[in-house]
């Protein structure tokens, strides 16, 4: 894997170095108040930039409502350490608060186990990380398995199960949705409309890279999905305020449209919303579909 982020502006080489001082300074905290060995000896391996960042493909275009993240796979020594809200909550909270780092940061936390496991199913996510991917840091002796070709076939009875299943998830959650507009239940209808997004999501990420993470924070799945298939961007209009302002109110909705009573959100926002969340799913319909599709005629089916 490569080495070097030469290939980026100044700039955005300081942020990365700040991002990884941050996760490193923040990890070395939070597993030496631990008296358990494999917390307390507990590592960081590896801190991966993945992405558009890594393939040179990325769009910095604050202004206009679109920004890349910074997409990045921290490997630990055990699957305990992966655990966001004990490990690793206060290194993200600082990242996203810390006035130097100008654009989004998304991380994901896997076992060394759990990453190698993959490369030897052949999962696409993965192998495009062991192949694309750029190293930011990392102790000697922790390489990444040698990735195994996962066969045509497989592939396609893989992500057809995926999709069958996901995809009536995202339609369920939107129809409980506009159930609860229509009874003028509008937190619940917030929340089930983050439900349908994520679903959407999950969905796509599924059958495109046979992974999804741990979050149900939709604007890294947005991000991630987005990164994989730029058709998606068309969901959710961000050239404006008002644009801007409803994913955000969505995408808090998970949390507080069920435990804020501050939280408010409007049936005209609702109704905006709802149409966005259609057109995701209609869009993720048509991209899985000619996935399915492609290796399904790749496979000989």
């Amino acid at each position: 894997m490569r080495q070097d982020v030469d290939h980026l502006p100044p700039i955005q080489q300081l942020e990365l170095a700040r991002v990884k001082q941050v996760l490193m300074a923040e990890f070395g905290e939070a597993v030496s108040r631990s008296n358990q060995p494999w917390k307390k000896n507990g590592k960081i391996l590896k801190i991966i930039l993945f992405g558009s960042y890594a393939r040179s493909d990325w769009v910095d275009e604050p202004e206009n409502g679109y920004q890349s993240d910074f997409d990045l796979l921290v490997i630990v020594s055990h699957p305990g350490l992966t655990d966001i809200a004990d490990f690793w909550y206060v290194a993200e909270d600082k990242i996203l608060r810390d006035e130097t780092i100008a654009r989004p940061v998304n991380i994901i936390v896997h076992s060394m186990d759990e990453v190698n496991q993959a490369l030897s199913r052949g999962e696409y996510f993965w192998v495009d990380i062991a192949r694309d991917g750029i190293v930011l840091y990392e102790l000697p002796g922790s390489s990444l398995a040698t990735p195994k070709p996962l066969t045509t076939a497989d592939a396609y009875e893989m992500v057809s199960v995926y999709f069958s299943d996901w995809v009536q998830k995202a339609i369920d959650a939107l129809e409980i949705a506009e159930f609860c507009v229509a009874e003028g239940k509008w937190k619940d209808a917030a929340f089930n409309l983050h439900q349908a997004t994520e679903r959407a999501y999950i969905c796509f990420l599924l059958v495109r890279t046979l992974y999804f993470p741990r979050s149900h924070n939709i604007k890294f799945l947005r991000s991630l999905a987005e990164d994989s298939e730029p058709r998606l961007i068309e969901a959710w209009p961000r050239a404006t305020r008002p644009d801007r302002r409803r994913f955000e109110l969505v995408k808090r909705a998970y949390v507080e449209a069920r435990y804020s009573a501050s939280y408010e959100i409007s049936v005209e926002d609702l109704e905006a919303i709802a149409v966005s969340v259609r057109r995701l799913r209609d869009i993720v319909e048509e991209v899985c579909s000619e996935r399915i599709e492609a290796l399904r005629e790749a496979a000989g089916l």
